[in-house]
């Protein structure tokens, strides 16, 4: 297949390994239909006007095609008796691809719409999936502008990862600080309104002759204040009244009062206290500039439990360990 493309395109330089991800991405996403990939590969078959030349064509072609489909049927494979690194079928160029889409795609989705990664187990193969990413995130990384360009990053480093190993992610909205949801304050005013409403019902059937038990019982609790409640009962025969009678303060007086504590400049006298505070502070050297290496972002990860909830850009700890290029960047 690589040698046809190649006689077919000089001008593309492309893999082989490269090429085989192309087809399959294309077979697997159904993006031509079978009548429409027939006429690409009669298409791609070099015209001849000889006999001879089309039949020495035919078993080529059929050998190549024999060769893309194992290309496209060859699965990811990660040894499992190694130390953790990736196999040498491991395909790192399909992988790029999928980091690559998947960091765009992250790119532009908002915070809120990205999708909830899932608690991967701790096996050698995802191990190994997370440790070939390790290093293709160094240029990202190199490249990005500042904290959350990081965090989109190696958000979209996680999705490509669950994507090659076939995690099951979930497409429902996460919750964000900002909730929809009716606050509590709104919610204690629809309560009331809802037991006012019912209290006017109420006295409507009283004002218009209904005197039942249940009624007349509400318009007398109402009348009486206490809406049988004995201890707020209680509480009111002992509160004393307040006057409101009295004449208004003016509003030159008002101005003149709260000028006096916040526009006019007051001279405080400071206790002998600060005095002594200040001489025995005196001699304590100053504490040095706090730098943060990657080795501290390293140990402050490394403490962290892997799969503990995450914060609104919905990254677990767990990547952070994994992806250890992003120390430094962090640091």
């Amino acid at each position: 297949m690589h040698r046809l493309f190649a006689e077919l395109e000089p001008s593309v330089t492309v893999t082989e390994q490269n090429l085989a991800d192309r087809v399959r991405y294309i077979l697997r996403s159904n993006t031509f239909d079978v009548t429409e990939l027939e006429r690409l590969r009669r298409e791609a078959v070099p015209s001849s006007g000889e006999n001879a030349a089309a039949e020495d064509a035919a078993p080529q072609l059929a050998e190549q095609t024999a060769n893309v489909d194992a290309a496209v049927n060859t699965p990811v494979v990660v040894d499992s008796n190694d130390d953790g690194t990736v196999a040498q079928e491991l395909e790192l160029e399909q992988m790029r691809s999928t980091l690559e889409e998947a960091i765009v795609e992250t790119r532009s989705t908002l915070l809120e719409n990205r999708p909830r990664l899932p608690r991967l187990a701790l096996s050698k193969r995802n191990r190994a999936v997370v440790r070939a990413l390790n290093p293709m995130l160094v240029t990202y990384l190199e490249a990005s502008r500042d904290l959350c360009e990081t965090d989109s990053i190696l958000f979209g480093a996680a999705l490509a990862v669950c994507r090659i190993i076939g995690a099951k992610l979930s497409t429902a909205v996460r919750a964000t600080g900002q909730s929809s949801a009716i606050p509590a304050w709104g919610i204690r005013i629809e309560e009331r309104i809802a037991r006012a409403r019912a209290l006017i019902g109420r006295l409507i059937c009283f004002r218009s002759g209904n005197t039942r038990p249940r009624i007349v019982r509400t318009v007398r609790m109402v009348f009486d204040g206490t809406n049988s409640d004995q201890k707020r009962l209680y509480k009111s025969l002992k509160r004393s009244i307040v006057s409101g009678t009295g004449p208004a303060p003016n509003q030159a007086d008002m101005v003149a009062f709260w000028r006096s504590l916040w526009s006019e400049p007051v001279n405080h006298n400071e206790g002998s206290w600060t005095e002594v505070v200040a001489s025995q502070c005196a001699g304590i050297t100053p504490m040095d500039p706090v730098i943060i290496t990657p080795d501290d972002v390293a140990e402050a990860v490394r403490r962290a439990p892997n799969w503990k909830s995450p914060g609104l850009d919905g990254l677990h700890h767990y990547w952070l360990k994994g992806f250890m290029v992003c120390h430094a960047v962090l640091a």
